[in-house]
């Protein structure tokens, strides 16, 4: 019963892997990861002696150890890729906000600095009764 359990699991895994990526929720970089992590689940999931016998050529006594020492190195491993992509992102987003900076004090140089809107340019410029004086 289990073993059917795991593989429902993980053909659910692959088909919201498939989902996302059909409906451009889920980058194609992304998904390869986790396409090969739904792949891995329902091998293990339909030939358990699999992870038995890699349990033994590692030396680890429980099968069940050695998943969970695999889980969390994927764990790191797709959180240390995270935060890479999020640095890289940051960089990406800093370096845009200056150049719009800059082509914002460009613009600005170009109009002579003066706002053209019909009310006032700041709250200063209003006379005590709210007109623009």
């Amino acid at each position: 019963m289990i073993v059917y359990l795991g593989i429902g699991f993980a053909l659910v895994i692959l088909a919201v892997i498939f989902w996302l990526l059909l409906t451009r929720r889920l980058r194609e970089k992304y998904a390869l990861l986790w396409l090969v992590i739904g792949l891995a689940m329902l091998v293990l999931t339909v030939f358990p002696g699999l992870l038995n016998g890699l349990a033994d050529l590692v030396g680890v006594e429980l099968p069940a150890n050695l998943l969970f020492i695999l889980a969390l190195a994927l764990l790191i491993g797709v959180t240390l890729h995270q935060s890479w992509e999020l640095s890289t992102a940051e960089d990406e987003i800093r370096r845009v906000a200056e150049e719009v900076a800059i082509l914002r004090a460009e613009i600005e140089g170009i109009g002579g600095g003066t706002s053209t809107a019909s009310g006032p340019a700041s709250p200063a410029d209003e006379t005590a009764d709210g007109t623009a004086g």
